[in-house]
C-alpha cells in the first residue's frame, strides 16, 4: 500500500461492553485483505495464554504479541509495571517506524486507567499523546479498552463508546471459548 495515498486514522474503540477488540480485529481483518501491513499489541493479556484471535492472525501471517500479564489482581503490581516498562517501548516503535499501515494498541485504554498502583512512570500518558500526534501519517492507528482517557479521545478521528444491555456473565455463564478468548 502506498503510504502517500492514504491519510491514517486515529480510531478509539471503547465502553464497557463486550466487542472493542472485536472490531479492531476485524478492521485488521479488512486491511489484511487489501494488502494493509498489520501489527497488533496486546498490552494486558500475557504471552502464558492461547487465544484463538492469535491463532488465526498467525495463519494470516500477522503477529499479535501479549504485553501483558494477566489482569491487574492476578499478579503483583511491580509485575505489571515491568510488563508496561518493557512493552511499551515496542508498541511505540512500531507505530512510529512506519512500517505497519495499521497498529493495533488492545487494551491500552485499560492499561492508562491502572489506578491501584503508578504507571505514568513506565507507560506515560504524555508519550502515548506524542504517539498519536506525531505517528507517520499513512498510520493507522486503533486504541482499545475500557476507560479511554478524554486526551485520548480528544485526539481520535473516531470514537466508538459500546456499552451492554444485555450480557450473559449476568446469567451466570463463564468466558466461552471461541468467542472471549
Amino acid at each position: 500500500m502506498s503510504a502517500e495515498n492514504k491519510q491514517g486514522l486515529t480510531l478509539v474503540y471503547t465502553g464497557d461492553g463486550k466487542g472493542k477488540t472485536t472490531s479492531a480485529l476485524g478492521l485488521a481483518l479488512r486491511g489484511i485483505g487489501r494488502g494493509f501491513n498489520v501489527k497488533i499489541y496486546q498490552f494486558i493479556k500475557s504471552p502464558q495464554r492461547s487465544y484463538g484471535e492469535q491463532i488465526a492472525l498467525k495463519k494470516l501471517g500477522v503477529e499479535m504479541v501479549q504485553l501483558g500479564i494477566g489482569f491487574t489482581w492476578t499478579k503483583t503490581p511491580e509485575e505489571h509495571r515491568e510488563a508496561l516498562r518493557n512493552g511499551w517501548p515496542k508498541a511505540k516503535a512500531a507505530v512510529m517506524s512506519g512500517e505497519y499501515d495499521l497498529i493495533i494498541l488492545d487494551e491500552l485504554n485499560n492499561a492508562l486507567a491502572i489506578n491501584k498502583f503508578p504507571i505514568d512512570d513506565v507507560l506515560p500518558l504524555n508519550e502515548v499523546i506524542d504517539v498519536i500526534q506525531n505517528k507517520p501519517p499513512h498510520v493507522h492507528l486503533v486504541i482499545t479498552g475500557r476507560d479511554a482517557r478524554q486526551e485520548i479521545k480528544d485526539l481520535a478521528d473516531l470514537v466508538s463508546i459500546i456499552e451492554p444491555e444485555k450480557h450473559y456473565y449476568n446469567e451466570g455463564i463463564p468466558a466461552v471459548k471461541g468467542i472471549e478468548f
